[in-house]
């Protein structure tokens, strides 16, 4: 036998026994787990009352009020302790961004206007400090977005836990993100000052940007039946139209950002015309169109409540009753950040929707199911029950509530430490003399 043919069988070998090593190794990680005595809030139906969760390989394997216990289980004694569904931020720029003033902490923006085959995962920094201070808060997955130009890329969701991206994954595509090219008319804060453009030259601008996203869905069309008849061969390959085929499909939700009323129908009309499917994030003034989005079955991603109105006539509280007049209206509706540092405040953001007409279990499922279902996770995530991934959390209260502690963190079945820099500091400067 040659050299070469004994060092070709030697790396062989090698790497082989590295990723034996590394399957047993995750084979024997994955703990079997009991949560025993709680009330636990599945989404899918009534509390149960003095409940256990058992989480076995990863995911949710039985809930009930008779479970029988594994063998082996570690046992987490949650008497008096309520279980919930990981919160899941619907757009959120963790992993993208650390310090927003520090442009080298940031990897959100690509160069150029059209960016479809770019993916968020690609960029998401395992290591960020905002990962774990959002999980602590319950925070258990999110999708991590892309901006800037008019296709930033594709949406990513993923855990909050991992050393790499593969292990923090969930789904790398899980939504076109698109920027709405804007008619103005609002969004924009008080106060108005600054030069205005002429309208005939905005409508033009608008007009173009259109005609370009068109085009770009149109080629998609055309190299999709191109590769099913098999007349692509020989042509080089164009990752962007590619990566569009799943958007004209159908099989790609597109993220529409956009915040204005007049820009929301829009976008809405060239959804139908075009026949894909879209998802509104921001939607300030969404409850202005509210009946034209239960007409289209047009779900809505929810700037933070937190904020001030869009407008500078709006009522104060306007960012607080806007999701109640939308769920009154029959609007599927979903709350997110659209951060990173502030990841940790979706809960709240939720919460104070509440007493604006928002009924409770509505806010739960908002961060939980609906986004879920939007992004078509709802197998995956969103409810507690038999055979979704086990993204749980244990809390000592109702976790729409400021004073609410998480006592337990499960992310994609494992255990894991509510550890983070804010808590650091905290402990840090109480224990100063």
């Amino acid at each position: 036998m040659s050299m070469r043919a004994q060092l070709q069988i030697r790396i062989l070998v090698f790497v082989a026994l590295v990723l034996l090593a590394g399957s047993l190794g995750q084979g024997q990680g994955r703990k079997t787990y009991a949560i025993q005595g709680a009330k636990v809030y599945t989404l899918a139906g009534a509390p149960i009352e003095n409940a256990t969760v058992v989480i076995e390989n990863g995911k949710i394997k039985a809930v009930g009020r008779s479970v029988s216990l594994p063998a082996g289980a570690q046992v987490i004694n949650a008497r008096r302790l309520e279980v919930y569904p990981g919160f899941f931020d619907a757009v959120s720029r963790l992993g993208l961004v650390e310090i927003g003033q520090v442009p080298a902490t940031q990897d959100t923006t690509e160069l150029g206007d059209f960016n479809p085959h770019l993916t968020a995962a690609t960029a998401v920094h395992p290591a960020s400090e905002h990962i774990p201070v959002a999980r602590a808060n319950g925070i258990t997955h999110a999708l991590s977005v892309p901006q800037g130009g008019v296709m930033s890329g594709q949406a990513s969701a993923i855990h909050l836990a991992g050393w790499t991206i593969q292990e923090m994954a969930i789904r790398p595509s899980a939504a076109l993100v698109l920027n709405w090219p804007s008619l103005g008319g609002g969004g924009g804060g008080f106060g108005g000052f600054g030069p205005r453009r002429p309208f005939s030259e905005v409508r033009q601008e608008y007009e173009r940007r259109v005609n370009e996203i068109t085009d770009w869905l149109e080629r998609a069309r055309h190299h999709a039946q191109a590769m099913e008849k098999g007349s692509a061969a020989g042509f080089a390959r164009d990752l962007k139209l590619e990566a569009l085929v799943a958007v004209v499909k159908g099989e790609l939700p597109v993220l529409v950002m956009t915040n204005t009323d007049r820009d929301i129908k829009n976008a809405v009309e060239f959804a139908e015309k075009q026949k894909i499917k879209i998802i509104i994030a921001g939607g300030a003034r969404a409850w202005k169109v509210k009946d034209l989005l239960k007409q289209k079955n047009v779900p809505v991603i929810l700037r933070p409540t937190q904020s001030l109105p869009s407008e500078e006539d709006e009522p104060y509280d306007k960012p607080f009753t806007a999701p109640g007049e939308l769920h009154a209206a029959g609007v599927k509706i979903a709350f997110a950040t659209f951060d990173s540092s502030d990841s940790r405040t979706l809960p709240y953001e939720a919460g104070n929707a509440v007493p604006y007409g928002l009924p409770r279990e509505e806010a739960l499922k908002a961060i939980t199911i609906y986004p879920a279902e939007m992004l078509g996770l709802a197998d995956k995530l969103g409810t507690i029950g038999p055979g979704k991934i086990a993204n749980l959390i244990v809390t000592d209260g109702d976790p729409l509530e400021f004073r609410t502690q998480v006592r337990y963190l499960f992310i994609n079945g494992q255990l894991t430490s509510t550890e983070n820099r804010h808590r650091q500091l905290y402990e840090k400067y109480r224990a100063r003399p």
